[in-house]
């Protein structure tokens, strides 16, 4: 065999074999191919899709913490009002209770007051006898003399 005639088989083996990687090789390839692509197409959509859902959820995230911030600063703002609040009430409560007692003192004090009084009115009139009989030399009867001494202790 010629040169030529093999480089006219290699040629047609060749063109046979391009033929045939072109009809039945190529396809399924490029096939794989273009799936593969339109993966990588879909995860990276995927992908920004995914990154503009983080970044809401960030946003809201981060406004739900500022409400949550709002709302802790708040309750403890009423809770501290409430403490002051409670604080005052506890202060008009004692003091009440304080000028409570101190009336119930002073009451009790005039009542001593008026008691020693009555004691030293008593021990005046007795004494007032005792230096009326003593002057007049004589007995005084107190039965006798009631509307008297009852008189001389209301003057005292």
């Amino acid at each position: 065999m010629s040169i030529t005639a093999t480089l006219i088989i290699q040629i047609i083996v060749f063109l046979l074999l391009a033929a045939f990687t072109m009809r039945f090789v190529w396809p399924p390839i490029a096939k794989a191919l273009d799936e593969r692509a339109q993966k990588v197409a879909d995860g990276l959509a995927a992908a920004d899709t995914a990154k503009s859902e983080l970044a809401a959820a960030n946003k809201r995230v981060e406004t739900a913490l500022a409400q949550a911030r709002n709302d802790s600063a708040q309750r403890l703002a009423d809770a501290e009002r409430r403490a002051q609040e409670i604080i005052e009430e506890a202060k008009a409560r004692a003091t009440q209770e304080g000028n409570r007692i101190v009336a119930a003192a002073r009451a009790d004090a005039e009542q001593q007051a008026l008691k020693a009084r009555e004691a030293l009115r008593e021990e005046v009139a007795a004494l007032a006898v005792k230096g009326a009989e003593q002057i007049l030399r004589k007995e005084v009867n107190p039965s006798v003399h009631a509307d008297l001494l009852a008189r001389l202790q209301t003057e005292l």
